[in-house]
């Protein structure tokens, strides 16, 4: 995963659309990080995931149009109030248009 950066080599463009599989770490359970990350991503229009680590970070799955994938991983790295986001590392992956949605998972 590149730290930090949603930049990476062969990364999709907005043709087939784009997912992004990212890890948030920092402050980021216990201040409703995932919930306010599902309506983010309602919000913007994006498809996908996200849970809770037991490490304490935070993993997300989002897909849909690049600039609106990368619209998500600029609000993950501000996070609602009382979160201190230190780092997103992001993964671009296939996409795979597999969500109907974007869900909390256990």
């Amino acid at each position: 995963m590149s730290r930090g950066s949603d930049e990476g080599a062969g990364a999709p463009d907005d043709a087939g659309g784009a997912r992004a599989h990212a890890i948030v770490t920092g402050i980021v359970q216990g201040v409703s990080f995932r919930w306010w990350t599902r309506r983010e991503a309602e919000t913007i229009g994006v498809t996908g995931w996200v849970r809770n680590r037991d490490d304490g970070s935070v993993e997300l799955v989002a897909e849909g149009p690049r600039v609106s994938v990368e619209r998500l991983l600029t609000a993950c790295r501000r996070g609602p109030s009382g979160a201190a986001v230190d780092d997103v590392a992001v993964n671009w992956e296939p996409f795979t248009a597999e969500f109907s949605r974007f869900a909390i998972v256990h």
